[in-house]
């Protein structure tokens, strides 16, 4: 059974083997940080609110 398995994967690779094409890509590689940007500013904002909350119980009854 696993030379079987074998047998076949060696198969697909040759019959796969004409239509795979390596390149380097014509434009640099961008990797995109706005993500912790947006996190640090919720947490920002978080604090912010919550420190307005205990500072003003008055504003925001429970």
């Amino acid at each position: 059974m696993k030379r079987m398995t074998i047998m076949t994967a060696g198969l697909a690779g040759l019959a796969l083997g004409g239509c795979i094409q390596v390149k380097a890509p014509d434009k640099p590689i961008e990797i995109n940080l706005n993500v912790k940007v947006q996190q640090e500013v919720v947490v920002k904002l978080q604090r912010d609110a919550q420190d307005l909350i205990q500072n003003n119980p008055e504003l925001f009854p429970q």
